[in-house]
């Protein structure tokens, strides 16, 4: 057995007897949840110890101050000092995605700068994603993009390694979790895992509970938020919304997470304020977008559609383009707040 392997091991089963014995969640936020602050690394970090948190996921490098190594330090010692775990983060690292920047430069230069900040922040893991649903409608076949992105993140293997920072590719409403697990059985499962979002497999047709069962062995990060599902003529609809507010049995899915990925934290990403979004599958052109979609797992999608029920609770949404400052402070001001209401939903299930 490699020496790698076997202190993975070693730490897997310490992690898991932990727990086993009450040990205490990782639970904590990813900071896009409250992107309207504005809020750089320290801010955020001292927002989450004032809540109790003891896990940070920074999604994005724009919200360090500097790159630079000294105060990057300063970020991880501050963290050490407040007890608080910290995962890393970047955006869309496939070059053929029309999610991609090509002003970002090279999609795997970029990915190890963010495999480079991880490192010096003290974080396990760099979140990044592949693309949008969008990319399921576009000019090049899902196949394309999954090859591309194997591409890149094989280019950084080495580097991942030798900093000992794994990567972890979100389903980000792209990929469908036997697309996802191709991506990373191809570009090597000791260094490319995932971070599981509970609420993009309704993107993709999928039960979140279906979804984590088949990427638990690949988790190393997660994103965590509610989702009412409900039936329309034309298929199904769904809105994001506060922890503990929706139909697809968030409780649930959060028990079972712990059971299957103990070494992995809690993150929660909350996203309200958004209309109710069409999942127009009775459409037949809908289907040109999920050619190899499973039937089982559409059955399994369908029957949780029609368990579900309008959400009939307060938010506020949002709309499109530059708004009046008095409803942007609305909406702000709503992202802590649910915020908080799901952190306070999610102790009381992970105690």
């Amino acid at each position: 057995m490699l020496r790698r392997t076997f202190l993975l091991s070693v730490s897997a089963a310490a992690v898991a007897a932990g727990q086993a014995a009450g040990e205490r969640a990782r639970l904590g936020i990813d900071t896009y949840s409250i992107r309207s602050f504005r809020w750089k690394a320290m801010q955020l970090l001292d927002y989450s110890a004032k809540l109790g948190l003891n896990t940070i996921q920074i999604s994005s490098l724009g919200e360090y101050e500097s790159l630079e190594p000294e105060y990057l330090k300063k970020v991880r010692d501050h963290a050490d000092r407040l007890g608080i775990a910290m995962d890393a983060g970047i955006g869309c690292i496939c070059p053929t995605s029309g999610s991609f920047n090509a002003r970002s430069g090279d999609p795997a230069e970029t990915l190890a700068q963010g495999l480079e900040v991880a490192k010096a922040v003290g974080a396990r893991a760099t979140r990044c994603f592949m693309g949008s649903a969008a990319d399921r409608r576009g000019k090049l076949p899902m196949e394309a993009h999954m090859e591309a992105t194997i591409k890149v993140f094989r280019s950084v293997r080495s580097r991942a390694l030798d900093l000992g920072v794994q990567i972890a590719l979100e389903n980000h409403g792209d990929l469908e979790s036997v697309e996802m697990k191709t991506i990373l059985d191809q570009s090597g499962k000791e260094f490319a895992g995932c971070c599981y979002d509970s609420g993009n497999p309704v993107l993709v047709l999928e039960d979140p509970m279906f979804t984590l069962e088949i990427l638990a062995p690949y988790v190393a990060s997660s994103h965590f938020r509610d989702t009412a599902l409900f039936e329309r003529p034309d298929g199904a609809v769904f809105q994001w919304v506060a922890l503990g507010e929706g139909t697809t049995n968030i409780e649930a899915v959060l028990r079972r997470f712990r059971q299957l990925c103990p070494r992995a934290p809690v993150q929660l990403e909350i996203i309200t304020g958004r209309r109710p979004a069409p999942l127009s599958y009775l459409e037949p052109g809908f289907w040109k977008a999920f050619p190899k979609m499973d039937a089982a797992s559409f059955a399994r999608f369908v029957a949780l559609v029609k368990k579900g029920e309008p959400f009939a609770g307060s938010m506020m949404i949002a709309g499109a383009g530059k708004q009046p400052p008095e409803y942007e402070a609305a909406v702000k001001e709503q992202q802590r707040v649910d915020l908080e209401r799901s952190i306070a939903f999610a102790k009381t299930v992970l105690r």
